[in-house]
């Protein structure tokens, strides 16, 4: 009944280290529907300063997932966000972002137990930032991709 999944990113260029991982756990309440948490940790290296920008953010987002047909799921979850931005080239602020999202997505065995998903989730608390403001995401937008273990979703 205990399902594991989660999201892993990296990104490295000239500009920008990007470096992302998203654990999830799941517990199957019935055969269609799932409850679980996932965390978050994003490290960001930002280049083109001098010296580098490097920046933390960290969040949890509980969740709930129901599969509607065969590979099909919707999906509903809060995502509370710690993120870290620069307000000067030396200095950095950190804020908390809270999200409602909701969507969809599908799920592809790759093995017995093992499955790539792919979803889109729409942030309904998303409003458009200030002209001088930060925020995490610049758009309610919200795709995701990510390897499950255990069926995680389907």
């Amino acid at each position: 009944r205990i399902v594991f999944g989660g999201g892993f990113g990296l990104s490295f260029s000239s500009v920008q280290d990007f470096v992302s991982v998203s654990p999830q756990v799941g517990y199957r309440l019935t055969a269609k529907l799932i409850a679980g948490t996932g965390v978050t940790y994003r490290y960001t290296n930002y280049k083109y300063y001098k010296p580098s920008l490097k920046l933390n953010d960290y969040g949890v987002n509980p969740f709930l997932r129901f599969t509607v047909y065969r590979n099909i799921f919707i999906q509903t979850e809060y995502e509370y966000l710690n993120y870290e931005f620069p307000i000067t080239i030396n200095e950095t602020i950190r804020k908390d972002f809270n999200s409602v999202l909701a969507g969809g997505g599908f799920v592809q065995p790759i093995g017995q137990r093992v499955s790539f998903y792919l979803m889109a989730l729409y942030n309904l608390s998303y409003s458009d930032p200030d002209p001088n403001e930060y925020v995490p995401y610049n758009s309610p937008l919200v795709i995701r991709a990510g390897i499950n273990i255990g069926n995680l979703g389907f």
